[in-house]
């Protein structure tokens, strides 16, 4: 009786709580407490907030990642694909495997190189796309974020840092009366400062005409210094050859017979089983003989504009005679051996621009296709038995 007056009076709405901590404490309990429990409601914790700007870059960020996902699907798939036509092992098939596959399954004489067939990886095939730049709040990440191009001015920002260590280097070789090695200068001759247009690739940012002027004479500034060769490593990130690495075609000089005209010899010209030797006589008359015989050696057309193709495609037609001797395979692979040999030795007699020409179109390449053998266990090169499940 006492114990309900007692609980009704010091907190008459809510009797069970207050009179558990009693009677905890009658029984000599050491939880006893008077306060009053589930009183005072828990806050909610609350979201972080997103700023627009984020919000929209985090969207944009996951499409162009669920696109690039899909794309390296397709090419892992499209890998494996071209790894069973060649036989190889998918796993193991690199990309310059993929690139001779393409080259042998696909030859093409376009000449334009955008317009030929390839198969590289997404990363190279679509331009990169610039990381977020800011975190959730709006805070940007770049110390340089507000110059609008932060990374440009971060490679002039180390230009000049590079600029201020190498003074620094040659004030100090300076005070201990050391020259700086001649046989270590920077030679950059062969090279050349990449374009505009490499630059933007390079820094995922689209810079003016004056932006990449001031970049270039930075630069040139920073290779003035006599120990910039301590740094070439930086340098020589922002350059590329001079010339273009490709195959030269050097003509060799022709011989002159007893007759007084110009002659060239090119020996083994391979196509699939034929193989053959071509000689051309500057001047001429257009005369061609095959295995003492005319051009009516090869009863088809194909294989006669064969072999007229590179005279048409140099203007030489009807101006030297050719000399040609050929065994081995058929009307085909006489026909691209003696190609290559007539095109191969015409270099001797045409300008620079035409060799270029030439090799652009792909007369100045060996044709190293042959047919493929029959593999074991299988119909032929390709070709699966039928599989039956029953």
């Amino acid at each position: 009786m006492i114990l309900r007056q007692i609980m009704r009076v010091v907190h008459p709405l809510r009797p069970v709580t207050l009179q558990k901590n009693i009677l905890a404490g009658i029984n000599g309990s050491d939880s006893y407490s008077t306060e009053i429990k589930d009183s005072v409601p828990q806050e909610e914790p609350t979201k972080k907030n997103i700023s627009k700007a984020m919000k929209a870059y985090l969207e944009r960020a996951k499409e162009h990642e669920d696109f690039m996902q899909k794309q390296r699907e397709e090419f892992q798939i499209g890998k494996r694909h071209l790894a069973n036509m060649m036989g190889e092992d998918p796993e193991t098939f690199t990309q310059d495997d993929i690139d001779h596959a393409i080259e042998y399954l696909f030859p093409s004489g376009l000449y334009e190189k955008k317009a030929r067939p390839l198969m590289k990886p997404p990363e190279e095939v679509f331009p990169q796309r610039k990381a977020a730049e800011f975190d959730e709040s709006g805070r940007p990440y770049h110390f340089l974020f507000y110059t609008g191009k932060p990374n440009y001015y971060q490679v002039l920002h180390d230009i000049s840092h590079h600029l201020i260590e190498l003074n620094k280097f040659e004030d100090s070789m300076i005070r201990k009366k050391i020259q700086p090695d001649p046989n270590l200068a920077l030679d950059l001759s062969g090279y050349q400062w990449i374009d505009k247009e490499s630059l933007e690739e390079k820094l995922v940012e689209t810079i003016g005409d004056k932006d990449y002027e001031y970049f270039i004479n930075c630069f040139v500034r920073l290779t003035a210094v006599p120990y910039a060769y301590k740094i070439k490593d930086f340098i020589f990130e922002y350059t590329e050859p001079l010339l273009n690495q490709v195959q030269t075609y050097d003509a060799v000089k022709p011989h002159i017979d007893s007759d007084g005209k110009q002659f060239i010899t090119v020996y083994e010209c391979p196509r699939k089983a034929a193989r053959g030797d071509v000689t051309i006589r500057f001047p001429g008359t257009g005369k061609i003989t095959i295995n003492n015989q005319g051009i009516t050696y090869f009863e088809d057309v194909q294989s006669r504009e064969q072999l007229l193709f590179p005279l048409i495609f140099t203007d030489m037609l009807n101006k030297v005679d050719i000399e040609c001797n050929v065994s081995g395979g058929g009307p085909s692979g006489q026909a691209g051996a003696l190609r290559w040999g007539i095109a191969w030795g015409l270099r001797s007699f045409v300008d620079q621009d035409i060799i270029e020409k030439m090799r652009i179109a792909g007369l100045l390449t060996k044709d190293y296709r042959t047919r493929e053998r029959k593999k074991p266990g299988q119909w032929g090169a390709r070709r699966k038995f039928t599989w039956k499940k029953r």
